[in-house]
């Protein structure tokens, strides 16, 4: 799977650079979130691989993707949690490498759309082994995902 490199927009492979920067830095907390953004004709899914180095800050390498235009919200969020699951997962089969938590860009307050899908999609995270993290708690790789998608 291709990802960029944040700021250098060097292309990298997801699995040999994550296997090649965990030998390095092996106390690397890996982070993961997705963001969707819809323009006129098309939407754009950002996934959003973030090492948090203890202490001292993150790097993040990330892909984007661009799909016909997702009319319903809920599909458009899903997708979010779908891409951030299947790189998860990626990183688990190829690495035996355990992602540190997975952030849904979705709010845990009621007044905000996203919130409809909190509980379905925390619930399936959850019941693959991660830990879910959703706004408003501090969202690193939501973060850096809704940055690159804009």
């Amino acid at each position: 799977m291709e990802f960029l490199i944040m700021n250098k927009q060097e292309p990298v492979n997801a699995v040999d650079y994550v296997r090649h920067l965990l030998t390095i830095h092996p106390e690397c907390a890996i982070h993961v979130g997705c963001d969707s953004q819809n323009y006129q004709k098309y939407t754009v899914y950002v996934t959003a691989l973030v090492f948090r180095f203890p202490g001292n800050g993150g790097h993040v390498i990330y892909r984007k993707e661009r799909v016909g235009k997702i009319h319903d919200l809920w599909t458009k969020l899903w997708g979010e949690a779908e891409r951030s699951i299947q790189l998860a997962e990626l990183l688990r089969e190829q690495l035996n490498v355990r992602v540190k938590q997975i952030e849904l860009d979705y709010n845990a307050e009621s007044r905000f759309a996203s919130h409809k899908l909190l509980s379905a999609a925390s619930g399936y995270v959850q019941s693959l082994g991660y830990e879910v993290k959703a706004k408003p708690e501090m969202l690193v790789a939501a973060w850096a995902a809704d940055v690159l998608c804009h």
